[in-house]
């Protein structure tokens, strides 16, 4: 199935879970506020979901003259992938994490942390990059921008029906005499997340099987990005991100992964499973943590100090 049908079915199915939301808040009244308030976002999240999610991680676009190597390196693996040449964004976080968004590949952003440079080579930092613009070739960068701007809005009306069911319940009840109840409206506020999560699973875990093995054919060796997948597992359980939940499922490895609770919804497959494709192998058990070495330390100071200059 095309991602342009993904992307509306996508759409439509979200669309109409926040018309019940509504309609469970405020009746019928709610219902049609809840649906210009859903075609609303579904504008705002085709134009500008990329600028949306760049903003909540503060993330400040990085020229050629600002970071030579990483925009030298993301310049090489478009080439090889005969794409146009996309922004490239860095975010001020420690944690190690990468994502790529926009609604085409004319209109691209790739955006890796600061972290992740400080942590890794060059060769693994290219197996990263490979496989965002492989998230660009696949022209599913869409569907998880919007995705993550949607989750977003469902959470904010979950938390909306917590409120109205802590004031007293919701526009249904005073309309038609009973209607969902306190109890109701408290269940759907604990049930509207979950589903918003699941939503994000079955669109994340697919992709990104085939986002590694895309990404390792862009850059030409599979075991650049096994490695890098391999740190950035040792690192996320002792380096979780400041990452929105509704955003989880864009990054390369779950930024969610150190809070026990959010291993039970993971948007991304199994890291040990994804590295054994990787490398043809059968998957291992659980990663031991990665001691990188001095000269490894040393590596990839220099090459986040010449990001940089």
């Amino acid at each position: 199935m095309g991602n342009q049908i993904k992307t509306t079915i996508l759409l439509a199915v979200l669309t109409a879970f926040i018309v019940w939301i509504g309609q469970l808040l405020g009746g019928r009244q709610g219902m049609v506020i809840a649906l210009i308030f859903a075609a609303g976002m579904n504008f705002f999240s085709y134009w500008y979901s990329d600028k949306i999610v760049l903003r909540m991680y503060r993330a400040r676009e990085a020229t050629a003259e600002q970071a030579p190597e990483i925009y030298r390196m993301v310049r090489e693996l478009t080439q090889r992938a005969g794409l146009p040449m996309p922004k490239v964004y860095v975010i001020p976080d420690e944690a190690p994490n990468a994502f790529a968004t926009g609604r085409n590949p004319q209109h691209a952003v790739v955006a890796v942390t600061e972290g992740l440079v400080r942590i890794m080579n060059r060769e693994e930092v290219m197996g990263v990059l490979a496989h965002e613009l492989a998230h660009v070739k696949n022209r599913d960068i869409l569907i998880g921008s919007i995705a993550a701007t949607m989750a977003g809005a469902i959470m904010l009306l979950a938390s909306m029906a917590r409120w109205s069911a802590f004031l007293g319940g919701g526009g249904r009840d005073n309309e038609e005499g009973g209607g969902l109840g306190i109890i109701g409206l408290i269940a759907m506020s604990v049930l509207a997340p979950i589903a918003a999560m699941v939503i994000q699973m079955a669109i994340s875990r697919s992709r990104e099987y085939l986002a590694d093995s895309t990404g390792a054919a862009i850059c030409g060796h599979p075991e650049w990005l096994a490695r890098a997948l391999e740190k950035l597992g040792a690192h996320s359980g002792r380096m979780p991100m400041n990452a929105n939940p509704s955003t989880a499922h864009m990054l390369i490895v779950n930024p969610l992964s150190g809070k026990s609770m959010m291993r039970w919804f993971s948007t991304h497959p199994p890291l040990p499973e994804r590295i054994a494709r990787l490398r043809g192998t059968r998957a291992p058990g659980p990663p031991a943590a990665q001691r990188t070495s001095s000269s490894g330390r040393e590596q990839a100071r220099a090459s986040w100090d010449r990001l940089s200059k």
